[in-house]
């Protein structure tokens, strides 16, 4: 008897999945992924396209990645019938499942806040998480001579929580080697209290912003956009001549319509085990859960592999064993072709050290250097080459303290 594991996103979780799956699971599975389109982005090279970074190899079909074995559907999703256990796509086509797994990702939705796509949008008004987006915005910053440059996060969670700052430290770099930075005033806006989630970390990367002479506007939550300025809640005013912002992230729609997400239609999971609070049957993966670490693509590296021998020992009957800590770790382009590396989980803030090996490195933690940013440019290859096919990497999910200097744990 065939038995099925249906995967809806063939973004970076999904695709890891189902790979990895195939080759853990024998020939009475069948395993179908589902995306709306062929189009597989690499997201964290949409960061370097403003300042003049390459965008000829940004974007790859999904077919180019899905093992033979896995069934991949092209086609939107319209809901989840959770008690009959199957999807139901937008051609009417059904698909049942003995085992369902969102890896729908996250929708950005300038829609959501006003003003934010009126006439201002894509003339003083950009974001640069879409490839259009970044490539808008490169074509606005060679144009930028000086004025008020703002970068903004409407609300979190966004993925890659790092990406404006990055943007911030890579544009104040852009604009000193042009000679503009005494003629441009930089203001990070934040609805956060501080320029990260993590105190240590925030604490690091507050510093870096103060040294780079950039205000920072914490706690904004944006009502609205007039004109150009940023307005809040409590009154506040953001003025900018160019805005550089991060839209409200939601998850995929038809899990709303589905009655499997939360306000803002990410899927409520067992932290640990991925599995969904509504059914057990269901697991969600990826940006696409609640879990309260980055939505980054190692979170969803270092969950898919907890993930798959949780769903091998449900398979051959047996109950789940494997946890997952909520490893994350992420480069932070500083400029300079410089980056810190941070490495973090549920219960343990970022720390100075090594990695990937202890006391070896050669990348530091919680330290700027070159060996980062090196790093950071040679993961394109590697996310292409090796983590999206599924290939091993001598990484262990589970965040490691060998090498680290000064632990701090925090709950």
């Amino acid at each position: 008897m065939t038995r099925h594991v249906v995967v809806l996103g063939a973004g970076t979780a999904g695709t890891m999945l189902v790979n990895k799956l195939r080759r853990r699971l024998d020939d009475t599975w069948k395993i179908t992924v589902v995306d709306r389109d062929d189009a597989h982005p690499y997201q964290p090279g949409f960061l370097f396209v403003p300042f003049g970074g390459p965008t000829d190899d940004l974007v790859r079909s999904r077919h180019a990645f899905v093992h033979d074995g896995v069934e991949l559907v092209l086609e939107a999703v319209d809901r989840v019938d959770v008690a009959a256990q199957e999807v139901l796509l937008l051609d009417g086509r059904l698909l049942p499942y003995d085992y369902l797994v969102i890896a729908s990702g996250v929708t950005l939705r300038p829609d959501q806040t006003p003003g934010m796509l009126g006439p201002e949008w894509r003339r003083s008004i950009f974001d640069f998480y879409t490839l259009d987006g970044a490539k808008a915005l490169a074509t606005a910053l060679r144009g930028f001579r000086r004025g008020r440059l703002v970068v903004h996060v409407t609300d979190v969670p966004i993925k890659c929580p790092v990406a404006p700052l990055e943007f911030t430290f890579l544009a104040d770099d852009w604009l000193r080697r042009r000679g503009l930075r005494s003629h441009t005033e930089l203001v990070f806006v934040t609805p956060m209290d501080g320029a990260f989630t993590k105190p240590v970390a925030s604490e690091r990367l507050g510093s870096m912003l103060s040294d780079r002479d950039v205000v920072v506007e914490a706690d904004f939550l944006v009502e609205r956009i007039e004109g150009r300025s940023l307005v809040s809640y409590d009154g506040r005013e953001v003025p900018f001549d160019l805005l550089v912002t991060v839209p409200l992230h939601m998850g995929a729609e038809f899990v709303t319509r589905s009655g499997l997400g939360d306000e803002l239609g990410f899927v409520p999971v067992d932290k640990h085990t991925l599995q969904s609070t509504a059914d057990p049957r269901i697991f969600a993966v990826g940006d696409a859960s609640d879990i309260p670490t980055s939505k980054a693509g190692s979170v969803a590296h270092f969950s898919v592999d907890v993930l798959v021998d949780n769903l091998v020992e449900l398979a051959a009957g047996r109950p789940m064993t494997h946890s997952f800590d909520g490893h994350a770790n992420c480069f932070v382009e500083s400029g300079d072709r410089k980056a810190l590396l941070l490495d973090f989980n549920y219960e343990t803030e970022p720390l100075p050290g090594t990695f990937p090996v202890p006391y070896v490195g050669p990348m530091s933690l919680l330290k700027e250097s070159r060996a980062n940013h090196l790093g950071k440019l040679a993961f394109q290859w590697v996310y292409w080459n090796v983590l999206l096919p599924g290939r091993p990497i001598p990484l262990a999910p589970a965040m490691s303290m060998v090498g680290k200097q000064n632990p701090v744990s925090t709950s």
